[in-house]
């Protein structure tokens, strides 16, 4: 084969190849959707029917987005129980399953001392606001420091709540709560909230070990801000904000029975973190994706994509990074995924979905509420 032939079949070659990563990567758009939301830190639904979206700002507020408006009263007000700011206030909200006959709804967000507290309250009886004479505090636990407090609060398909919290802040877990099973910190907590009360739900797998908390469902976490399950296949994915150098992503099969240990901070997503060369691997769940420091610095968890709009993405997992605003699109498929970058937007600092399961992201800095489109 002659220079010229092989130089033409390699530039062919080279044209399909980028012809077949175009064609694999969906061509999407994120439209303005709603806005005057600043800070937002939570977009739900309430699996009602009544096509509602909820919005929570960490100031203290949830607002209401329906019909694609932006309602003028709140839903519920919390601004007074909390002292928002870095990475403290309303971090979480999630409705009941059985919203609809019981009216209850969940909050979690940071007292004015810094804590964690996780909250329930009724709605009225038009479901038009929370009633906040209705709150019961059903769990608390101190904080040590200002940041790392999680945020993500969602029901599971086995109905129990799930409760995403940091390893307690400051820089590199210097108190080990990641690894330390007496304590909540760096966890993924799991409550039974059928009764008045939060119990450790049924099959919890420390339960039984005497000092663990018996609402660990899994451990050795950094700062879980964004978890969600696939409303198809019922997987756990934990986006798990990163140290020095690497943002993971982990995943738990519908079929785990819990007790998952993430690593930190023995290891910083695949990576040694104390001690810095030699760390043990026995134990340790892989992460299932990776980035480093030249993409992003703060990943924000997403979605498994089951809408209509982007028939391509469907069951792609959606994800973002808070500091570059980079917007990926990932497979999951087996234990390592790859990604395919989506586009950007400006400061994700969460993605959730409305009840058809079509995708939002919201823009911290703007208020802006994007909404996922072909």
């Amino acid at each position: 084969m002659s220079p010229t032939t092989v130089r033409a079949a390699l530039t062919l070659g080279a044209a399909l190849l980028a012809s077949c990563a175009t064609a694999q990567t969906p061509q999407v758009r994120f439209v303005p959707f709603a806005s005057g939301l600043r800070q937002a830190t939570t977009i739900t639904h309430a699996g009602d029917g009544s096509g509602r979206l909820y919005v929570t700002l960490q100031g203290g507020q949830v607002r209401v987005i329906r019909g694609g408006q932006l309602q003028a009263q709140p839903f519920l007000d919390v601004s007074g129980l909390t002292r928002a700011g870095g990475e403290r206030g309303l971090l979480g909200l999630a409705f009941d399953p059985g919203y609809r006959t019981n009216r209850r709804f969940y909050v979690h967000y940071t007292d004015r001392n810094g804590d964690t507290v996780l909250a329930r309250y009724t709605a009225t009886a038009d479901f038009s606001r929370g009633d906040p004479q209705s709150a019961r505090t059903l769990f608390t636990t101190e904080q040590p420091y200002a940041n790392h407090n999680g945020g993500q609060l969602a029901f599971g398909p086995d109905g129990f709540l799930y409760l995403g919290l940091g390893d307690g802040g400051s820089g590199g877990d210097p108190q080990n709560n990641g690894q330390k099973l007496s304590t909540p910190l760096g966890k993924l907590l799991r409550f039974d909230v059928s009764g008045d009360a939060a119990r450790p739900a049924a099959g919890n797998p420390f339960v039984n070990r005497s000092g663990a908390n018996p609402y660990i469902w899994a451990y050795g976490l950094r700062n879980p801000w964004r978890f969600s399950f696939d409303r198809q296949g019922g997987d756990l994915i934990i986006a798990d904000v990163g140290q020095n150098a690497l943002e993971e992503i982990n995943r738990q099969p519908r079929s785990s029975r819990g007790g998952e240990n993430y690593g930190w901070k023995v290891r910083e997503g695949n990576r040694c973190f104390e001690p810095s060369t030699g760390c043990r691997t026995q134990g340790l769940t892989e992460p299932v994706l990776v980035y480093g420091r030249n993409e992003g610095q703060s990943i924000t968890g997403g979605y498994v994509y089951r809408g209509s709009a982007v028939p391509a993405l469907k069951g792609q997992y959606v994800f973002g990074d808070f500091g570059t605003g980079t917007v990926w699109a990932s497979r999951p498929t087996g234990n390592t995924w790859t990604k395919t970058t989506l586009g950007r937007v400006d400061n994700p600092s969460t993605f959730g979905e409305d009840e058809a399961g079509e995708l939002y992201v919201a823009e911290y800095g703007s208020g802006r509420i994007l909404k996922m489109s072909r």
